[in-house]
């Protein structure tokens, strides 16, 4: 599983011209999945998450989490985070989970997180055409991988 993880002043999710879902301070996480995903990934990246330490504290310093800041979340399911490009200019996705595989793992993912940040989590649409919008707050950017936990 491999999330990149934004922290935001403010995210949103449009599908057809309407907006699904909005944050303001938090983290926008686009979460996607590989067919070699099970709970074990979900578990460690949930805790990650949850404690990553990118929010500044009274003396500026990147030291309190989004449970800390009591922020909010925006989960958005994006297969293109495994991209394979190895071979020419047109990516392939053989190594993304298919529908079967990666519906029932994205939800105990967004379950998961919304356990430990209750009420704090909103979502697109799995599988929908999404317009993400977000402003992006220092910028930070983080790229996670459970299958190489650096």
């Amino acid at each position: 599983m491999r999330v990149v993880i934004q922290r935001t002043l403010s995210a949103s999710v449009t599908i057809g011209g309407q907006v699904a879902a909005a944050i303001g301070q938090g983290l926008l996480v686009l979460v996607g999945i590989e067919e070699s995903d099970t709970a074990e990934d979900i578990e460690w990246l949930v805790g990650k998450i949850a404690n990553l330490r990118i929010f500044a504290d009274d003396s500026g310093v990147m030291n309190l989490s989004v449970k800390d800041v009591g922020g909010e979340v925006l989960i958005v399911s994006q297969f293109t985070l495994h991209a394979m490009t190895k071979k020419g200019n047109r990516p392939s996705y053989i190594k993304a989970a298919r529908p079967e595989t990666s519906v029932p793992l994205y939800e105990a993912f967004v379950a998961a997180l919304g356990s430990m940040l209750p009420g704090k989590i909103r979502t697109g649409v799995f599988a929908a055409d999404m317009k993400v919008a977000l402003v992006n707050d220092g910028p930070v950017t983080i790229i996670i991988d459970s299958k190489n936990k650096e």
